[in-house]
Formats: structure tokens, C-alpha cells, sequence
């Protein structure tokens, strides 16, 4: 498995509930979830007790930040453009 690294694209591969989210824009404090497929970067990684937690800034298509959450490996999926051979 490759390294998630600093500025990769993942997806969210479940909800992620909004106790655990930072919302930037106040006009979403009414989901109770970030859904599963949700697309952001890694801006922050983090090694806690040999477990990596990734701090994910999530935005909209014109640029703006509406949520940050730290996730787990186990919760995000590495987004690939280029074609990856192993």
C-alpha cells in the first residue's frame, strides 16, 4: 500500500459525524454527517501510538473551505489521476 502523504486527494469512505467535524461555514451545522464519497486534502499528518490520523480540509468546487476533520486510514480513500502499476 502506498504512503498517504501532505496535499494528497482522498474520499471519504463513510459518514463522518458532525461531532467530529470542524465546520467552517456556519450554514452546515444542520447535517448530521459529512457523507461516505466526500472529496478533500490532507493537509496535516499525524502519527499518534503507531496509528496515522490525517487532518482532511474539505471544499467546495470553487475553492472554499466548509470542514476539517481527523480521520483515519481506515476512513479515507487516496484519490489516483495517473494510472498506478504495482
Amino acid at each position: 500500500m502506498n504512503k498517504i502523504k501532505l496535499l494528497d486527494t482522498i474520499a471519504t469512505l463513510k459518514p463522518i459525524p458532525i461531532e467530529r467535524l470542524q465546520l467552517v461555514e456556519e450554514d452546515y451545522t444542520f447535517i448530521k454527517s459529512l457523507p461516505s464519497g466526500q472529496v478533500g486534502t490532507i493537509v496535516r499528518v499525524d502519527e499518534q501510538e503507531e496509528e496515522y490520523h490525517y487532518l482532511v480540509e474539505f471544499a467546495d468546487t470553487q475553492g472554499c473551505e466548509y470542514a476539517m476533520a481527523t480521520l483515519r486510514t481506515n476512513e479515507i480513500l487516496v484519490l489516483h489521476y495517473d494510472l498506478a502499476i504495482a
